[in-house]
Order: structure tokens, then sequence, then C-alpha cells
């Protein structure tokens, strides 16, 4: 499995899909897209997790970018941790 990550210096670029919703990429990747739901803008990253609510545009593009450059890529030597929830073994169930 190859797994593609851009430079955080990569800009993102923004397209309005519709008149609620405005959509990030990043060299030609999607990257999360904000829509205002009539009260404020809320913004989802690339895989679909809300990332918050903000009163304007400009504050919600901002989040979305400051949420792309936090992120290491998986690529660069260091090992996925999951929390310890998840690390458990399934256990059987008994009837």
């Amino acid at each position: 499995m190859s797994t593609t990550t851009f430079p955080p210096s990569d800009p993102l670029t923004w397209k309005q899909a519709d008149a609620d919703v405005h959509v990030a990429t990043r060299n030609g990747e999607f990257a999360g897209f904000v829509e205002f739901d009539g009260t404020a803008y809320l913004v989802r990253d690339n895989h679909g997790t809300e990332l918050g609510a903000f009163d304007s545009l400009d504050d919600a593009r901002s989040a979305l970018e400051r949420t792309q450059h936090a992120r290491t890529p998986l690529t660069q030597g260091r090992a996925l941790v999951l929390p310890r929830a998840f690390r458990r073994r399934p256990r059987r169930v008994r009837a």
C-alpha cells in the first residue's frame, strides 16, 4: 500500500462547490471542506472528521490549514500508536 504525502509548505487550493460549500485540495488531492449551515461554518478534514464550527469563512479555512500543518505523515518512520482500548485482543462471547 502506498501513501501519498505532501510537504506542509504546499498551500491549500480552495474552490466553491456550491453556495454554502467550499472544498480544499492540495496538489489535486482532497484535503477537506467548509460548509455553512446557516449559523456557522463547519469544517471537516479529508476523512470527514469534524474539526469545529466557526463564525467566519476565513477562520474556518485557517483551522483546516492549521490541521493540515500539524499532521505528521506516517511514512516518516513513525509508527501509528493506537489508544489502549484498540490494542486489546477481542474476547470471545460465551453463550
